[in-house]
């Protein structure tokens, strides 16, 4: 994946807090410390297919945002990340919104396919 021309790989996920929270519109409750978040944003990250970035960049004064499109299972779904960071410059929250809701729903299940079996499945098993 590339945004403007250039290799793109988002430097907050390494750099995360011990107490990193991620909320997204795709799953039910708040991922919390920087094991889980980790493995549930590298597997949605896998997920994506022909992702285009509009957008990736500083957003206030503690703030990184990403917006782009991409196709899950040949789905279009449009994405907003919204990261805080801390005082400290790590990442302290994650805020993920998928849209249309159908895509939405669509990649909902397939983390919790992803995630079956698995103590993170319970971010995911009220999906419809």
């Amino acid at each position: 994946m590339t945004y403007l021309g250039k290799a793109y790989y988002p430097e907050w996920l390494d750099n995360l807090a011990n107490d990193v929270s991620l909320e997204a519109a795709a799953m039910d409750g708040v991922a919390r410390g920087r094991d889980d978040v980790h493995a549930v944003m590298v597997v949605a990250r896998e997920q994506y297919e022909n992702q285009v970035f509009s957008y990736a960049g500083p957003c206030g004064d503690y703030g990184f945002v990403e917006d782009y499109t991409a196709e899950v299972r040949g789905i279009p779904t449009r994405v907003i990340v919204l990261v805080t960071y801390n005082n400290s410059g790590q990442t302290q929250r994650i805020v993920v919104n998928h849209r249309p809701r159908s895509a939405l729903l669509s990649f909902s299940r397939l983390m919790l396919e992803k995630f079956s079996g698995t103590a993170l499945a319970k971010h995911w098993e009220g999906t419809p």
